[in-house]
């Protein structure tokens, strides 16, 4: 982490104009040096650098723009940013008050991973991406609610399931009001506690006879996320509900461009000014995704026939397959939603090493390419940025697979 931002850090000052914006020539650097950062770019735009308190006094205009403290990200993630500008006046200390914020997130997630999968953490805590992402957006937190949800149900083992399910929930409600994905795998840990656990082991003693579902804790769980995301936004939501909503409305209108860099874009990009084709994909990017979370649960749920366990944390990493591969929103720390899994679910070396590989293709090119957009035949930078999103593209297909296909490295013992 502190690797990763030195290498964000270089984008900052030397000097700084009246609005705290870094001189000179701060978007050409960002873009040619390779250390663009979300964190540093929003310091201008939407009014973070007035102190202003997120969502409450803001919205949306007509073009799509947002003003007066409103963000594109869940509430939590919003007040973590007015946090991190609270005490500066620049867009170096937003980065530097920004990174300090997150770092503990950081360091959670490494020592619950060691404490789940041993030595195989190094992969998240020495891993390419964390030098690339660690403080490229706002990431970290959510990444720790997940990993924290798992840590819970599968080491705090002193509480019955549906205590730790439970709990695992509030947590995957907190980070889907971070960065939403989490909210992915409330239904696999649902269905876990449905079916009692690890070989069914731990439903619990007061069911009726001859019943071999728990009902009721896994609508507890389904509970007490829902629950979660609607305690968290409802203060947001009473306090200024046209910036709370204005969020929600800036994702959904989002278009399809070079900015979203997902395979809708650079797939169809001949088509990306065609009438209907924005309309197109905003209705099939989710009806895809969703076919695909369905694909994930139902594999799973045979596989539970089979062997007595459903495979959540499998069944969920093969969901964020789906819609890190599907959504037509693809930002480059996406990286870290699914680094995790790498340590949590035992598929082979040869995936992890060509979607690291990959994805640092796509790391290193997207943003100088930006800054220079030669054809995609022409140049290094051009051709690494097909490799990286084609390639990775292709891996989150095959992933989809191999996820479900292995075992997951937290049920071993740990001697």
């Amino acid at each position: 982490m502190a690797a990763g931002y030195a290498n964000k850090a270089r984008c900052t000052g030397p000097e700084f104009d009246e609005w705290g914006r870094s001189e000179p020539s701060y978007q050409e650097r960002s873009y040619r040096d390779g250390c663009y950062s979300d964190i540093q770019n929003l310091w201008i735009g939407r009014d973070i650098d007035r102190h202003t308190f997120p969502y409450v006094h803001g919205g949306i205009d007509e073009d799509g723009s947002l003003h007066g403290g409103v963000v594109e990200y869940p509430v939590l993630s919003g007040l973590l940013i007015w946090l991190g500008a609270l005490l500066v006046h620049t867009d170096a200390g937003f980065l530097a008050a920004s990174a300090l914020l997150m770092a503990p997130f950081g360091l959670a997630v490494a020592w619950w991973l060691g404490r789940l999968s041993r030595w195989r953490a190094l992969l998240w805590a020495l891993g390419p991406p964390l030098v690339l992402y660690a403080f490229h957006n706002w990431d970290l937190p959510a990444v720790g609610c997940a990993t924290a949800a798992v840590f819970v149900v599968h080491r705090c083992t002193s509480m019955p399931l549906r205590k730790r399910a439970f709990w695992a929930s509030v947590l995957l409600g907190a980070g889907f009001a971070c960065k939403i994905y989490p909210g992915l795998f409330v239904l696999p840990l649902a269905l876990y506690v449905l079916t009692g656990g690890r070989r069914g082991a731990e439903l619990p003693s007061g069911l009726p006879p001859g019943k071999r579902y728990d009902v009721r804790g896994a609508l507890a769980v389904v509970a007490a996320a829902a629950g979660t995301v609607l305690l968290v936004n409802l203060p947001f939501a009473l306090a200024g509900f046209r910036g709370w909503l204005a969020s929600f409305q800036f994702q959904s209108q989002r278009e399809v461009d070079l900015s979203t860099n997902s395979i809708w874009y650079w797939g169809f990009r001949s088509f990306a000014d065609a009438d209907g084709f924005q309309s197109a994909v905003s209705v099939a990017s989710p009806l895809l995704m969703l076919g695909s979370f369905a694909a994930a649960c139902l594999i799973g749920w045979r596989m539970q026939l089979r062997a007595g366990t459903f495979p959540w944390l499998q069944v969920s990493a093969a969901m964020l397959c789906g819609f890190l591969l599907l959504h037509k929103v693809h930002s480059p720390q996406y990286t870290l939603w699914l680094l995790p899994f790498f340590v949590l679910v035992r598929v082979r070396w040869g995936w992890i090493v060509g979607y690291l590989l990959a994805d640092l293709a796509m790391g290193l090119s997207i943003f100088p390419w930006m800054y220079s957009p030669t054809g995609i035949n022409d140049g290094f930078t051009a051709q690494a940025l097909m490799i990286g999103v084609w390639g990775r593209a292709v891996l989150l297909a095959g992933l989809f697979v191999a996820f479900l296909g292995a075992r997951n490295s937290v049920d071993e013992p740990l001697t």
